[in-house]
């Protein structure tokens, strides 16, 4: 409609009106009185549908009586208006339509003209039996204003059915006048796709937004084209749009205004609205893409489907061809979307997922998001009640923990803020003074997203059954009511650092670390661990040297992406000042990752094996917990030197709840470097990791490096294979009848299927965030591991086979 009413006044059309009735507040929401476009709108809205003529009788009185211009607002056009009025006037016509000239009439009104242009006769959507001219009426005409009077107020007329013969029978001068210059009727989604592409392509006279920043390349003001980003004409992008390096994109392509295109994301003769977000390898082709929506890492949309508005299309998931997505549907990720969804929730099954609630940040986690989530899990806990919130340092995270506030208090829940705080000191912070928790942070697995996690009192997530209520109250938004006068409290906790300081210090054995003079390098990775280590490591005599130890919330994102440079410079300076240690802490204070004396870096698997063999020395008798994938090597070690290996599950909340509910563990390590002392506190704490490790070290009285060189070698293959989420079932269930059957080995279900062979075993896990499915498998050798994981890697594919299909 915009581009129709700036060519209303390019050919000195000043007074417009619309006759509306679908969408109408909108639509006058847009235009307002027309000052804005250089001209005066008018509006006439129709209750019911009246025709393409009684629609414009209700405008008579706006009309004036004097001669006028009718225009279709859904086609597309860069017709002569002055050379049509001309036209009509020189020829003195009671009516002129503009015709024009295609291949396939039969999906338009035909219309017959005489050799002097006069109308004789009007086919509406004739057969080929009836095609007896090429000329269509392009719903274009310009009228003499005697045309009302020929109408009843209120009453369904239709132009080309109605008036046009009963003007032809009594006689009035009909003429057409056949034009050659752009024309086009979207009349439905593929004519909508192909006027973008035309318009993008130069086929009509349009103007275009922004700058030329390459030959036929538009872009709008504000909009980011990374150097490593390839751009073939034609493409038109808004407005603040950003395309990350490795993204492709292949006109003719439309981009709204604000749409983000990730690193590697490719993108093919597609219309794509404003605020979408396509995440890294995602694959759009030949596609329209309406506002608001989410297409996550190495999603597919394929061609001719169209993506309703607010939809979330789930990481790896692929929309088939030819398909339509009503809008605020959810694609579940890994999923094959075969039929059109118009039925079914916004939001998927289960908000939480393995750490907590996480989502893009600003596109599925907004304000308005974290908001309802404070309101949930205020109401989950009791009026009066009191959360700790906390905060890692990016600005997005302040600006959800905010909203998180605001929801608790508005539900009569008082709230200890912490502000910018690290993790470990959040956890413990709630466990000594409070009745739960909220920590926001950015995603350690996708630096575009954001987490919320929960703590129960303890300071460790809240479990299923607590995941559940809050789930059910966000999605009914069944949230409590409180009084002007319950509304909850904000406060500030002054002395929580200084508290977990002084139980720190009071859990280590302090004289052992001041007396073995160690010289630590430890890279703080642009976090906040750094406002607490320092001073307590410099307290205990620990010379330190201290890298990127300052806030930075941009580096922090693209650190994760480049931890192994990190870690290897970590190793040149530990190997340059001779230090007996090199230490790097995430930037959530979680995880700590270590460089030997020699500047080795020590891997996962070979982390857990030496703590296994510190902690079983310095605690005879010791009880450790670790996941099922780490190596059997670790029960070798510990009953060599008296102590005893737990077997846990991989997820987060299950192995600190174990180190939180038997006082017998000495450590627990998880999945990624994440370590517990539940001495401290029972839960992931790299900071306090850092100084015990140190600790230990000095009780030895060896080098780590010395300390690894007696770790006993291990074969461990590891495999992803790609399943979709409703095949998980089917791929768990046909394992483990597979090998119940066969009888030729145990099978151990504590944390997926573990298959015993008769020299390792084989861990078959789906992923908790990812359509897939994890392998892991130790043998004698590396390649037999290999083997074992490659057999079973084989079956799983071979059952995940089967397409999954989301149903309407």
């Amino acid at each position: 409609m915009e581009h129709i009413v700036d060519l209303l006044r390019d050919h000195g059309f000043t007074e417009i009106v619309a006759t509306l009735h679908y969408l109408a507040d909108e639509i006058e929401s847009w235009f307002g009185d027309g000052s804005a476009y250089g001209v005066t709108m008018h509006y006439v809205v129709e209750d019911t549908p009246l025709g393409t003529a009684g629609a414009v009788k209700m405008a008579h009185d706006i009309l004036g009586g004097e001669p006028f211009l009718i225009i279709s607002g859904d086609a597309l056009t860069d017709i002569d208006l002055t050379a049509l009025v001309r036209h009509h006037r020189e020829q003195r016509n009671d009516v002129t339509i503009a015709l024009q000239r295609v291949t396939n009439p039969l999906e338009f009104g035909v219309v017959v003209t005489d050799e002097d242009g006069r109308i004789n006769r009007f086919l509406e959507k004739p057969s080929w039996g009836e095609v007896f001219s090429d000329t269509i009426n392009t719903g274009i005409y310009v009228l003499e204003p005697g045309i009302l009077d020929l109408m009843e107020r209120g009453k369904i007329y239709d132009f080309s059915k109605d008036l046009f013969p009963l003007m032809l029978r009594d006689g009035a001068k009909l003429g057409g006048w056949v034009f050659d210059a752009y024309w086009t009727d979207i009349g439905n989604l593929e004519q909508y796709q192909q006027a973008n592409y035309d318009a993008i392509s130069s086929k009509l006279h349009i103007t275009h937004e922004g700058t030329e920043v390459a030959p036929g390349v538009w872009a709008g003001e504000g909009t980011r084209i990374d150097p490593e980003a390839r751009i073939d004409a034609p493409v038109v992008l808004g407005r603040d749009v950003r395309i990350a390096a490795g993204a492709s994109i292949c006109g003719p392509t439309v981009i709204g205004d604000r749409t983000i295109v990730e690193r590697g994301a490719t993108i093919n003769r597609s219309v794509m609205w404003e605020d979408c977000y396509v995440g890294e390898e995602a694959v759009l082709n030949d596609c329209t893409v309406a506002d608001r929506n989410t297409i996550e890492r190495r999603a597919t949309i394929q061609e001719a489907s169209v993506i309703g508005r607010g939809c979330t299309i789930g990481s790896g998931a692929t929309v088939n061809a030819h398909l339509k997505l009503w809008p605020d549907k959810w694609v579940n990720p890994g999923s094959i979307v075969s039929m059109s969804l118009i039925y079914g929730q916004k939001w998927p099954g289960s908000l939480f997922g393995s750490v907590g609630i996480s989502g893009l940040a600003n596109l599925e986690i907004t304000p308005e998001f974290a908001l309802k989530l404070g309101q949930a899990f205020g109401t989950y806990l009791k009026s009066g009640q009191t959360v700790m919130t906390s905060r890692d340092t990016h600005p997005a995270s302040r600006v959800m923990n905010r909203c998180i506030i605001s929801g608790l208090l508005s539900v009569g829940i008082n709230v200890l803020d912490l502000r910018s705080y690290p993790l470990p000191l959040a956890r413990y912070a709630v466990r000594v003074g409070s009745d739960g928790g909220v920590h926001v942070r950015v995603s350690p697995d996708d630096a575009n997203s954001l987490v919320f996690e929960f703590f129960d009192h303890t300071g460790i997530g809240i479990d299923k059954g607590a995941e559940r209520k809050v789930e059910n109250l966000f999605f009914r938004e069944d949230f409590r009511r409180t009084p002007m006068d319950e509304v909850g409290r904000l406060d500030f906790p002054s002395r929580a650092l200084e508290r977990y300081s002084a139980a720190f210090v009071q859990s280590l054995h302090a004289q052992a670390l001041k007396t073995a003079n160690f010289r630590v390098v430890i890279d703080y990775a642009f976090g906040n661990a750094s406002i607490v280590l320092p001073q307590i490591l410099g307290e205990l005599g620990v010379e330190q040297i201290a890298l990127n130890a300052y806030f930075d919330a941009a580096k922090v994102r693209t650190f994760r992406n480049d931890r192994e440079h990190h870690l290897q410079q970590l190793s040149s300076v530990v190997r340059s000042l001779e230090a007996n240690l090199g230490v790097l802490i995430d930037a959530d204070g979680e995880t700590v990752m270590l460089v030997d004396d020699q500047g080795s870096i020590v891997g996962r698997n070979r982390l857990m094996a030496v703590l296994t063999l510190l902690v079983a020395r310095a605690k005879p008798g010791a009880k450790i917990a670790l996941p099922l994938t780490v190596p059997s090597v670790v029960e070798r070690i510990a009953q060599e030197n008296g102590a005893t290996i737990v077997r846990t599950r991989s997820d987060r909340r299950s192995l600190m709840s174990l180190a939180e509910s038997d006082p017998t563990i000495a450590f627990a390590g998880g999945m990624q470097y994440e370590l517990i002392f539940p001495e401290f506190q029972p839960a992931f704490d790299g900071i306090y990791a850092t100084a015990k490790i140190m600790e230990l070290l000095a009780a030895e009285r060896r080098n780590l490096s010395e300390l690894v060189a007696m770790i006993p070698e291990w074969h461990i293959a590891g495999r992803v294979v790609p399943c979709p989420w409703d095949r998980k079932g089917a791929v768990m269930r046909s394992l483990h009848d597979e090998a119940a059957h066969a009888g030729n080995g145990k099978v151990e279900t504590l944390d997926g299927i573990r298959l015993e062979r008769p020299d390792g075993w084989v861990l078959v896990l789906p992923d908790a965030t990812e359509a897939s499915v994890n392998i892991w498998a130790e043998g004698a050798s590396d390649i037999e591991a290999a083997r074992y994981a490659d057999e079973v890697g084989e079956r799983v594919r071979a059952i995940a086979l089967a397409p999954s299909t989301v149903s309407p």
